[in-house]
């Protein structure tokens, strides 16, 4: 009896030892961060759909975007003219026909001569150069009928965060660079230009990007993840990495209306440089919110409405400026040449009210 006591003893023992290298053995490998590869697999996964995203639209849009150049004669004395030809810019295709998108300040030269290079590298001498007046843009018209075209997004609704694509002749060099990045923010008031053309401009409601834009990108799409271009890329801040501005595509969209519908560009335009007052500028100083007027173009629908330099408007159309998006600039985008507006500025501490009559803007 004592004997099969101690062997039952000892198989239990044995048993006990058993289920715990068995129960260690298990445990090891459900917890083993080397056979646990949830972690990476999803990184990965993340990887690859980002990659697939970005050689997607890569894929798709490139043929839609084309380079800008430019033709002219230089002369540095009067015995020795030189002629240059250079890349200067980029746009992208709206209209099969041969309808361009590129900036206006790409396009400034009215004595040079443009073409634009797509990118089965085929060469169209630019025929006609439709310029917006109140924006940094322009249609050109090549004489073709088969091209690609993009998808016009929506910027009514961007956010900050939001992944983008950026498509262009890079330095006016490189062409159909693509870069990535995030929107940074949104309602930016930037001054653009070009180093080639040395010409500048006021822009205001432009959105900010950290995907990497370089001269010679002006004019080029802002892309969303699917594809859809929701910005015209037009300058980069000077002295600073990963900022980049954009006009948003709900402008561009109003302009092409205009022009398919006038054939000519018939915009608005007040006449106005002004700084946004804060709410916290505003309650620091004693003024209202709204647009503080730093100048007046001469003979501008502002100068020839009483609007004098250290006004500030606060309201346009009886509509508050700080409560609008976009600011000034949005309800004047949204009006007709020719219309008059009501303007409630604050002057020397007294509120007044002023009669608008929007005059078109010239070139």
């Amino acid at each position: 009896m004592k004997k099969a006591k101690k062997i039952s003893i000892i198989l239990a023992i044995l048993f006990i030892v058993l289920v715990s290298a068995l129960g260690g053995a298990i445990a090891d490998r459900w917890f083993s961060p080397q056979e646990n590869n949830t972690t990476p697999q999803v990184i990965e996964q993340k990887i690859l759909n980002e990659e697939s995203v970005v050689i997607d639209i890569a894929e798709r849009i490139s043929p839609t975007v084309v380079t800008v150049g430019i033709s002219k004669v230089q002369t540095i004395n009067f015995f020795n003219p030189q002629k240059i030809e250079q890349d200067i810019g980029s746009g992208f295709v709206v209209d099969k026909n041969g309808l361009v998108i590129t900036n206006k300040h790409v396009v400034t030269d009215r004595q040079a001569k443009y073409r634009v290079v797509t990118a089965d590298n085929k060469t169209y001498e630019v025929t006609k150069i439709y310029r917006d007046p109140a924006n940094d843009l322009a249609i050109l018209k090549i004489n073709t009928d088969n091209l690609s075209t993009v998808t016009l997004g929506d910027s009514s609704n961007l956010k900050v965060g939001q992944f983008v694509v950026a498509i262009g002749t890079a330095l006016g060099k490189f062409r159909h660079t693509v870069t990535t990045g995030v929107i940074s923010g949104l309602g930016r008031g930037v001054t653009a230009g070009s180093p080639f053309e040395g010409y500048i401009e006021q822009l205001d409601n432009v959105i900010q990007t950290d995907a990497a834009i370089n001269p010679g990108n002006s004019g080029g799409p802002l892309l969303n993840s699917l594809g859809q271009v929701i910005g015209v890329n037009v300058a980069i801040a000077q002295g600073a990495q990963n900022i980049g501005f954009a006009i948003p595509i709900n402008t561009v969209r109003d302009m092409l209306e205009n022009f398919r519908q006038t054939g000519e560009f018939s915009r608005p335009f007040l006449g106005i440089r002004y700084a946004m007052v804060t709410k916290e500028a505003a309650i620091l100083n004693e003024i209202p919110e709204g647009a503080y007027v730093i100048g007046v173009v001469l003979e501008s629908s502002a100068d020839r409405a009483g609007i004098k330099e250290g006004d500030i408007i606060i309201e346009l159309d009886s509509q508050k400026i700080k409560d609008v998006k976009g600011g000034l600039a949005a309800i004047i985008s949204q009006k007709k040449v020719g219309e008059k507006i009501s303007a409630k500025i604050w002057r020397s501490g007294e509120t007044i009210e002023l009669i608008v009559e929007l005059r078109e803007a010239e070139e």
